[in-house]
């Protein structure tokens, strides 16, 4: 399985398009052999988190639904949870260029202006301003720095 990799940079056009980084283009046909006919290739959302569009294949973005579904539906946390994943999202298609249209409060959440940088966080991957996006990594760097990495199975201690 291929996944998004890297920081990649791109200018916002007057229409509000953006090109998608042709790696990241690949991926996104590859996965559309897992989707349905006719849903869209890629579904766009509000970070929970951080400044920044989260941009989800939607066969990742359909997994979510598994791990919901274990929430009480009728309880505020299962509500503020699906709210949160599925009346935020935008799904979107590349049009023949590449390039996708940045819904405005999408945009206005991220800061974003004249450029944008796309970073691959594996499965997805996240659009941001790009000075807000150097911040981000040199503060994940930190951070990760203190992670302990469970074993891999089958690795020796």
């Amino acid at each position: 399985m291929s996944v998004f990799l890297g920081t990649h940079q791109n200018r916002l056009d007057a229409k509000g398009r953006v090109s998608i980084p042709a790696g990241f283009r690949a991926i996104l046909r590859s996965r559309a052999a897992e989707s349905q006919p006719g849903d869209p290739l890629l579904v766009l959302r509000q970070s929970p988190k951080h400044p920044c569009i989260e941009a989800w294949p939607m066969p990742a973005y359909l997994a979510l639904g598994p791990v919901l579904d274990r929430l009480d539906l009728f309880s505020d946390d299962g509500e503020d949870m699906a709210l949160s994943v599925y009346g935020d999202a935008y799904p979107v298609d590349p049009d023949k260029e590449g390039r996708i249209v940045l819904p405005e409060a999408l945009a206005a959440h991220a800061g974003l202006s004249e450029s944008v940088a796309f970073m691959g966080l594996g499965r997805h991957f996240q659009i941001w301003e790009p000075g807000a996006a150097e911040r981000r990594r040199a503060e994940a760097r930190v951070r990760a720095r203190s992670v302990a990495l469970p074993a891999a199975a089958g690795a020796a201690s």
